[in-house]
């Protein structure tokens, strides 16, 4: 029961200051910069808390230490490859919020431009699809 405690405060924690934040920018005592800034602070602390309360649960049993470091390893790995997938997925995004503006400006100026500027947004996209690969490699490698 307490395991199931402890994966809900971290949820509870970050869903009460994403409404903090919500309301302090709609009674305009913040700035929206502001409060994505504390959001991004609140989500590091909690993922500082989280892996702190793994590896402490993780030294409190050295005798199945050497029975689950590959379920460290595989953690880990895990880790690494939602990771990779994350914050690609994030970069393409920005690639692609910025291209595909771009493209349809120019693509309603002159039709031509049709094909130059779908290369670019597809560039875009290419970035996201890397980091799936990655992840995917990482996770058959395991």
């Amino acid at each position: 029961m307490l395991e199931y405690i402890l994966m809900i405060i971290p949820a509870v924690f970050l869903a009460g200051s994403i409404c903090y934040a919500y309301k302090m920018v709609a009674l305009g005592r913040r700035t929206r910069k502001r409060a994505v800034l504390s959001q991004v602070i609140a989500f590091a602390l909690v993922s500082v808390a989280c892996l702190a309360m793994s590896l402490v649960a993780f030294a409190a049993e050295p005798e199945t230490a050497a029975a689950t470091s590959g379920d460290m390893n595989m953690g880990i790995s895990m880790i690494a490859a939602a990771l990779a997938t994350g914050i690609s997925g994030i970069g393409g995004g920005i690639a692609v919020g910025g291209a595909a503006p771009a493209a349809i400006g120019a693509t309603s100026e002159d039709p031509k431009a049709f094909g130059k500027a779908l290369i670019f947004v597809a560039l875009g996209e290419g970035v996201a699809l890397y980091g799936l690969l990655v992840s995917i490699l990482i996770i058959s490698k395991v």
